[in-house]
């Protein structure tokens, strides 16, 4: 690998950590607000299953409860951005993501609002809830968006320090989340940067770009994969608006394949954000987009379906090992 993977390194906490990160959100927001950050919160009947309960306890007076009424509350939100608040608007991706985008584009977007926009449970990790809470669309719709920044961080304490970077980010942002509980990627504090990818290597071989809850199952992939004789690398693409066109002009210099991985639709979201700097740059070498294959999920428990769909470690080394055969031998 032209970079190295180090594990001792503050990049990588280790592939068999688990810590819960449901408290993270209502935590750092209680540590902006003793530090007399202007940030309220407003959710939509769901303060248990995004932990804000644990924000409403400290600070009472700064949740603000919708009920099941999202649209609103991303109004609402936009709104209390306009008087000199912070506002983080927090339910499952798939209800703002889709049901909201509307408010996010006008309200939000449009009007250059510092709303931060939290959808938790995305991707298919609400399970037996069944396709209609399952959000596979949410990254590319909202990187459509313009002026909005989309950042999907890889456990509780890349979304932590993303969160902390967010007070001086001067756009609105979609926070694309797990639902907790999410396998350890970094050591604490970890280290974030808006629109700069996290570099765990870059493969002669293959370099994988992940995003997400896809970032700790790639890494343990590729290290795999490393033990068989190939050379892989992980980029954990955290942001994917902006995107780190740098590393990924790199990565198409360096490797001989490349690959995406996202609990989401091949089409638009990071596999399409990549795809399109390498269809800038010319000459890029074969990239292959892994995730939901343009379909409807199905109703499953998430484990399963993780596997169905081959986005567990297995199945990334697998479709990797598929992609290194198509490439053939140096």
């Amino acid at each position: 690998m032209s970079e190295a993977l180090d594990p001792q390194s503050w990049q990588y906490r280790g592939l068999n950590a688990r810590a819960p990160s449901l408290s993270v959100l209502a935590d750092t927001l209680n540590e902006l607000a003793a530090e007399n950050h202007p940030v309220v919160a407003v959710t939509a009947d769901l303060q248990y299953s995004n932990g804000l309960i644990g924000f409403a306890r400290k600070n009472p007076d700064r949740l603000f409860q919708f009920g099941i009424s999202e649209q609103n509350m991303v109004s609402a939100a936009a709104g209390l951005a306009t008087t000199g608040y912070m506002p983080f608007a927090a339910t499952f991706a798939s209800f703002l993501a889709l049901l909201c985008c509307e408010q996010i584009r006008t309200d939000i977007a449009y009007s250059a609002l510092p709303v931060r926009l939290i959808g938790h449970h995305a991707g298919i990790s609400l399970g037996f809830y069944g396709t209609s809470h399952h959000a596979t669309e949410d990254l590319a719709i909202m990187r459509s968006i313009a002026d909005l920044t989309v950042v999907a961080p890889a456990d509780g304490a890349q979304l932590a320090a993303a969160i902390r970077a967010s007070v001086d980010w001067p756009e609105p942002i979609y926070f694309r989340i797990a639902r907790g509980h999410d396998p350890v990627v970094y050591a604490k504090p970890a280290p974030f940067e808006f629109g700069k990818a996290v570099v765990h290597g870059i493969g002669v071989d293959l370099t994988i770009f992940a995003c997400g809850t896809m970032v700790h199952p790639a890494l343990a992939a590729a290290e795999s994969l490393r033990a068989a004789g190939h050379d892989v690398g992980v980029v954990d693409m955290h942001t994917i608006k902006p995107l780190d066109r740098e590393v990924v002009v790199s990565a198409a210099r360096t490797s001989r394949s490349l690959m995406s991985v996202e609990e989401h639709n091949v089409l638009g979201g990071l596999g399409g954000a990549v795809a399109e700097v390498l269809a800038d740059i010319g000459g890029a070498p074969r990239l292959t987009r892994h995730g939901i294959m343009d379909e409807y999920s199905l109703i499953a428990p998430p484990t399963h379906l993780y596997a169905h769909y081959r986005l567990d470690a297995k199945g990334i080394e697998s479709v990797a090992l598929e992609t290194l055969a198509k490439r053939g031998p140096a």
